[in-house]
This record gives structure tokens, sequence and C-alpha cells, in this order.
């Protein structure tokens, strides 16, 4: 990952210690580390390490301004006039601050020399889930079929109900002072609605990833800590008090855009009232990328700054110093550097055993769908043969 990223930048002032005034300027977070440049000279008074961070707190300067204070190797900076409100740089600078410890500490193992049998069992893994792609790709498309049945019987099923109230017409006309009608019972319920009502989320769901992020809505004046979790069914979004902020079923997702390799935006479009749309932000955002590539492989857009980030997991097998395998249409990338290949490696088999689990899940979740249309679809063929048997019968009354 580019550590030249930017994250998010915001307008403040920087109480330089030296001259004793406040400088106008803007403060930048990138991955690993935060600046401030002034805006008249475009000098960099402010560039530190994340890691190197003790401390972050909100306080007020001479008992007036609300400020933002960062301690950093026993010097503390002050920052003042945040926009668009002190609450919000807090929120995305604690969140990335407090990753990149864990982070930090994760990678405090030392690295072990590389294997061949390393190597051997990623190419396994990753030829594992290419067949569990492919499988995937056949149960989707074999699914639409289904989809595709069912709407042909629903239609069936309209032009049945046409066909029934003409023939109740034909044989008991408005106009006919004895009609049948007074003393013919009801018709059968149409036990369709029933077969309906069955819920279609299950308890017990199981989760495919969960990170904390900064969620805002609409505008950034109100981003909030929380927590954005994958399941197989969708997406859901709670607060940090795990209080459900809002759900995305898969198939309500109209678009997933990647703006930045940390910040994504989930909406659903709707006709007549505003569109569902949440912007999301995490330190963690490049892990949950891919996964949701591959569940939402067709509604993902990646914006001009997320462009190298997809290009570079994408890149051709030959880059230097990297080994990478393309896996289905989801760019599963798997990067072996000479370095750290032993921590490398340790992370590259987690990863693909995550999306191998994610994958297992959605598959098992599929065929759970089919059998539930094919029980629909066994339901509406009888129900459409009775119904046809039954006009028929009238029919031939009529003639």
């Amino acid at each position: 990952m580019n550590e030249d990223i930017r994250i998010h930048s915001w307008p403040c002032s920087y109480y330089l210690d030296t001259s004793k005034q406040w400088i106008p300027g803007k403060l930048c977070l990138t991955p690993v580390s935060i600046k401030f440049t002034a805006d008249r000279s475009g000098e960099l008074l402010v560039d530190f390490q994340l890691s190197g961070i003790s401390e972050i707190k909100k306080e007020s300067s001479h008992l007036i301004f609300s400020s933002l204070t960062v301690l950093e190797r026993g010097t503390k900076h002050w920052f003042s006039s945040l926009h668009p409100n002190r609450n919000v740089v807090f929120n995305i600078l604690e969140h990335f601050w407090r990753e990149q410890l864990l982070s930090s500490q994760e990678g405090a193992a030392g690295a072990a020399p590389e294997s061949g049998k390393g190597r051997e069992l990623a190419g396994m893994l990753v030829g594992s889930q290419k067949s569990l792609e492919d499988t995937a790709k056949v149960l989707h498309s074999q699914g639409e079929q289904f989809d595709n049945i069912l709407r042909g019987l629903h239609k069936i099923e309209g032009d049945m109900d046409v066909a029934d109230r003409l023939l109740t017409e034909l044989e008991s006309p408005s106009w006919w002072p004895f009609s049948s009608k007074l003393w013919k019972s009801p018709l059968e319920a149409k036990p369709k609605e029933a077969a309906a009502a069955a819920p279609d989320t299950k308890s017990g769901e199981e989760i495919l990833l969960r990170i904390p992020v900064i969620i805002s809505q609409r505008s950034d004046s109100n981003a909030k800590p929380g927590k954005l979790t994958l399941l197989p069914s969708g997406l859901e979004i709670r607060d940090c008090n795990s209080q459900l902020v809002h759900r995305f079923e898969s198939r309500d997702v109209d678009d997933i855009r990647v703006h930045t390799p940390y910040e994504i935006s989930v909406r659903q479009r709707f006709i007549g009232k505003p569109d569902h749309s949440y912007r999301l932000l995490s330190a963690r955002m490049p892990e949950l990328i891919p996964v949701l590539e591959m569940q939402f492989s067709k509604k993902m857009q990646f914006l001009e700054d997320a462009l190298g980030f997809a290009g570079s997991r994408k890149s051709p097998q030959a880059d230097l110093g990297t080994s990478i395998w393309q896996a289905g249409g989801w760019g599963l990338c798997l990067v072996f550097e000479e370095s750290h290949c032993s921590q490398t490696l340790s992370l590259s088999f987690w990863q693909i055993l995550k999306k191998l689990k994610g994958l297992a899940l959605e598959t098992e979740a599929e065929l759970e769908r089919q059998d539930e249309a094919l029980d629909s679809i066994s339901s509406s063929v009888d129900r459409a043969t009775l119904n046809i048997d039954r006009q028929n019968r009238r029919m031939r009354k009529l003639t």
C-alpha cells in the first residue's frame, strides 16, 4: 500500500510554539502518518508517524477554543478551528491510530525463512478457490433459471385468475335476475400468499468479516464510530453500542463505490424518495474490499483515487518480488516478498481461507434458496394444474 495515499484532510489551525501563534493550514491523514501544511507558505510544519503517538485528546485552549491535542514522543501538538467539527476529526484520527497500534503489535513477530511447501500449499488453496468460484457461478446461473420459471408461473396464475373471473361472468351474467352468485360459496383462498410469507433471514447467520468503521450519511459533519458486518445475505451497519443503524440485503444494494482504499459508499436507490446511502471509512477497508468484490462483483465501482489500488491487486505475475494469482473475475492476489516471506505467507493463507469460507457460506445460502424455489415451483405447478382442470370442466359445461 502506498504510504502517500491521502485518506482525509481538514482545514484547521496549528499552534506553532516557536512563534507563539496559530497558523492556518490543512491537517492531512495518511495510512501511517499525520501532516500539517501551512496555507500561506506551503511549508510542512508537522509530519510524524501514527505509531509514535501516545495520546489523542479533546481539550480547550485558553479556556475558550475547542482544540484537539496529539501527544507524540513527549511533544504536544495543538489543532483548533477544525472543520467540519472537532468530533469528526477526533473519531477518524483515533480510529486510524488504534488500528495502526494493533497492526504494529501483530507485525512484531519475526519472519521465518521461505518454505517451498508453503508456496505449494498456497497454489492448492488458490486452485480450490477457483473450483469453488466456478461452482458458485454455475449455481448462480441455475438460480436465475429458477427465478425465471417462478416468474412464468406467477404470470400463468395471474392469467388463470383473469380466466376465472371471465368464466364467472359467463356462468352468471349481471343482467340475469336469478344469478347463482348469491348461492355460490366463496372461492378457495389461493395458498400462494401463505407460501411467500416465509422469513428470509436466519438468526444464526455466520459472519464473514467485521471491521470497525467511521459512519457518515450525506455529510461529514455527523461521522460516528461503528462497525460494518459482512454476511452471506448482505451488509449490516451498527453504531458503537452495537445498535443496528441499517441493513442492506445483497439484492437491495445497487452500487458500492470505492473512493479510496480506505473509504467506500454503499447505496440503495429508490424512486420518489431519498436513496439509502452510507459512507464508510476504515483502516481495515483494504481487507474488506476483495471480499466485497467477490460478493458484489457486478456492483463495485472504483473511482479515480482507488484505481491504483484496484490495479495493484490485478497486476501481472511478472511483477518484481511478487507472485500473483488471478482467480476468476475477482482478482485474488498473493504477495510473497523475500524479506518477509513467512509472515506474508501466513497472511495470504488467512485471506484465502477467509474467502473460501465466504464462498462456501454463500454457496450454502444459494443452495437453500434454490431448494425453497424448487418447493415453490412444485406447489405452483400443482395449483396451476388444478386450476386448469377446474376451468376446463366449467368451460365444457358452458358449451
